[in-house]
This record gives structure tokens, sequence and C-alpha cells, in this order.
């Protein structure tokens, strides 16, 4: 076994990674906190290939040397937006079709492992902030919780992680990768 050399893995030029169909899935971002998770956000959608990602609230944009750091370019790949508001940004998903799903543990949330999307599915994952989770604001206007089954003592992931497990998950069981 070797490792691949970078020039071995058939990545896409900038142009043609902005050309190509994405997956009808949205990250929002609800008053993420830490620059390096919206780096690392950034960084995940493109690998996943997601169709936008929403800053909202307090959340940090671009350009910024510590989401750049973490992003490693993807701030130039990924179509992103930011707009103060996440009800303004949820009612629009909803507008445009997309089910919101808040990614939170709640009195009625769903496992993950239990979910299954339809495959006609536009979907919006809300995140929320590091410590306060996803805001009262956004889990109204959601269709759907969430919930990653955990086992340890934390009762938690980095947001970052979050993503990529929901994210990937999703995709798989909509057949999209």
């Amino acid at each position: 076994m070797r490792k691949l050399k970078l020039n071995e893995l058939g990545r896409v030029s900038l142009e043609a990674y902005k050309a190509k169909k994405k997956h009808p899935i949205v990250f929002v971002l609800d008053n993420i906190r830490s620059h390096h998770n919206v780096g690392s956000s950034f960084r995940t959608a493109d690998a996943l290939g997601i169709e936008k990602l929403i800053l909202s609230g307090i959340t940090p944009k671009p350009p910024h040397r510590e989401i750049q750091k973490t992003a490693l370019g993807a701030t130039l790949s990924v179509e992103w937006l930011y707009e103060a508001s996440i009800q303004d940004s949820l009612k629009q998903l909803k507008d445009e079709g997309y089910l919101i799903i808040a990614v939170e543990q709640t009195d009625s949330s769903v496992m993950l492992n239990d979910y299954q999307p339809s495959q006609d599915d536009k979907i919006a994952l809300v995140f929320g902030n590091e410590v306060n989770g996803v805001t009262d604001e956004a889990l109204k206007l959601a269709d759907i919780a969430l919930e990653i089954p955990q086992y340890g003592t934390k009762h938690s992931f980095n947001i970052s992680v979050s993503l990529g497990i929901v994210g990937w998950d999703l995709l798989q069981k909509i057949k999209l990768l």
C-alpha cells in the first residue's frame, strides 16, 4: 500500500467544481462562534459537494485568516451567503421547498440512524452554537430534529464533526455519493 500523491487524486479545477451539479443539501450555521468551525464547515461542504452554506447571526464570515486556515480554499469553491436573521434564512428556504432539519437533541428528536430521507427531498441542515445549540427561533421553523446517537458522557460532538457525520449519512441514504 502507498499513499496517493496530490496529482493522483483526480481533483477537479475550481471552475469545474463550481460548474458541477451539487447535492440538494444546504448547511445553515446558526450563531457559530468559532472561526475554525466555520472554516471546517466550508471544507466539509466542498468535500460533500453540497449546494451552499448559509452563515447566520454571530457566525463569522470570510474573508478571515482563521477561517482560511481550516477551509483550505473552500471559501472560494462553496457558494455561501450571510443572513443576520436565522428566521429569514429558514423562511426563504421553506419557500424554496427545503425540508428544515435541526441537528439537535430535543424531546422529539429522531435518531440519525432511524431517519430515512426521500430521494426527492431538498434538505437544509441547521447546526447550532457550540455551547447553546440551535436557537429556539430556528427550532420553531424546523420540520424535524435529528440527533446523532452517542455513547459517552459528553453528549455532544464538535460542529465540524456533526456536519461530516450527518452530511455524509444523508448523502449515502439518498444515494447521491
